[in-house]
């Protein structure tokens, strides 16, 4: 059964940085994608930044330059390194498994993150 803990979520000011991690157990890195969707309040969940099974990553226009998707498989986890955040990615963010980026199978249960101007 996979598992998928988040963790590294809180609450920062306009331009800080935060650095989110996912500990996923029984996945196989390289099998399929693992990445980071975020929902806020009121809008649909959007995908952010992952990693394909070829390795290629995927990292979303409106976060691109800031965010950065990597993983370390000795320790089967997911990161993603956010700087200079603004009020507007304040969401719940989670982290997901599956065999494409718009075929997720599994879901962590999510992380909030809070960025205030």
């Amino acid at each position: 059964q996979v598992q998928l803990v988040e963790s590294g979520g809180g609450s920062v000011q306009s331009g800080g940085s935060l650095r989110l991690s996912c500990a996923a157990s029984g996945y196989t890195f390289g099998s399929g994608y693992l990445g980071w969707f975020r929902q806020a309040p009121g809008k649909e969940r959007e995908g952010v930044a992952g990693i394909y099974s070829t390795g290629r990553t995927y990292v979303a226009d409106s976060v691109k330059a800031r965010f950065t998707v990597s993983q370390d498989n000795a320790k089967n986890t997911l990161y993603l390194e956010m700087n200079t955040l603004k009020p507007e990615d304040t969401a719940m963010y989670y982290c997901a498994a599956g065999s494409s980026r718009y075929l997720i199978n599994y879901w962590g249960q999510g992380t909030q993150v809070t960025v205030s101007s």
